[in-house]
């Protein structure tokens, strides 16, 4: 089976590093990502954050597209619950006229940073409670040239930006089922094989045709090289993910102790923090590829989005290498090197 190669970047600034670095790597990442072949280049969203410096995925979309020539340039994602779906509709169709059919809008649920952002980016003047679900569909009608109501969304593009769904679970898979959107699942933040399964399942039964769109499916999955598999077993197990679990049932994951203590604090409400091994693939260049192809094959998934889990800038370029040189020669049946 034939895997089409795509990214994510989250934009992280190692120790000592000023932030601005880490957004200047990922612009040079997303120019050799776009020289290597690969199929999409996505940027995140965070916000207050010391460590991952990509706060607008929209106003970086912008730059990337400028700064490369063939990949497809995308959110992962856009925080749909901060913001007015008109709004992103505008934003993303704009991108669009700039890129035709190379832009891509990927949306997600979570708040992409702590209680206290996410205060600040909602502020009281704005309280109204829109479920997520009509936002989603009225962004969904917002790209389209009919609008919500008459309203559009200007400037329409020739070719509108592709709008995917972000998920760990059924319902996000539920959703995008019947909006009849593509599915990205963030096996990265939770890698649990049933639930995979059961989301996979929801959404390729549930899917609806009547949109007139072809379920389309990706997989993000975290990987981690080594020169052995010893020593890449090693490191895996030094990656660690931090579970806040409220009792309001909301659970977010993080990657800092510190940062999981300060988000349950700021909650104002019980909370429990559970310590798990990060939800990654790792081995040696041949074992890796190997067990990509093996995941996607079992769940018959033929795009597989990459975040490395270096953030030192060459150790991630040196990833794309391995991964575009080492999936070429897979995909011809030759020894990979």
């Amino acid at each position: 089976m034939s895997i089409k190669l795509s990214v994510l970047d989250r934009s992280p600034t190692n120790e000592g590093e000023n932030p601005a670095q880490g957004i200047l790597n990922t612009v040079r990442l997303a120019q050799k990502a776009d020289e290597l072949g690969f199929h999409r280049f996505w940027v995140s969203e965070h916000h207050g954050s010391e460590v991952l410096a990509g706060s607008s995925p929209e106003v970086f979309i912008s730059h990337l597209i400028s700064k490369t020539d063939r990949i497809r340039i995308g959110s992962g994602g856009v925080m749909l619950q901060h913001y007015s779906p008109y709004k992103v509709a505008e934003n993303f169709n704009l991108l669009s006229v700039l890129a035709p059919g190379r832009v891509d809008l990927g949306v997600g649920r979570g708040p992409g940073g702590l209680p206290v952002t996410t205060r600040a980016l909602s502020p009281a003047v704005h309280s109204e409670t829109i479920p997520f679900t009509e936002k989603m569909e009225h962004l969904d009608l917002y790209l389209q040239s009919e609008g919500v109501e008459g309203l559009r969304a200007q400037p329409l593009p020739s070719v509108p930006p592709e709008l995917h769904v972000l998920g760990t679970g059924e319902s996000s898979a539920e959703l995008a089922a019947k909006q009849g959107l593509p599915f990205v699942y963030a096996h990265f933040i939770n890698g649990d094989e049933q639930l995979l399964k059961n989301s996979l399942s929801v959404y390729r039964t549930r899917f609806n045709f009547s949109k007139g769109r072809t379920p389309g499916l990706i997989l993000a999955l975290s990987v981690l090289f080594a020169d052995t598999e010893e020593e890449a077993k090693r490191l895996a197990d030094e990656k660690i993910t931090y579970k806040v679990h409220f009792d309001s049932g909301k659970t977010i994951s993080i990657f800092s102790l510190e940062l999981a203590e300060r988000l349950g604090q700021q909650a104002n409400e019980p909370y429990t923090i559970k310590a798990e091994p990060t939800s990654l693939l790792y081995g040696t260049k041949e074992t890796l590829l190997n067990k990509i192809h093996e995941i996607s094959l079992l769940h018959n998934i033929e795009e597989v989005m990459i975040l490395p889990t270096a953030h030192e800038f060459e150790q991630r370029i040196q990833a794309y290498e391995w991964l575009s040189a080492g999936i070429k020669q897979y995909q011809k049946g030759e020894k990979i090197r």
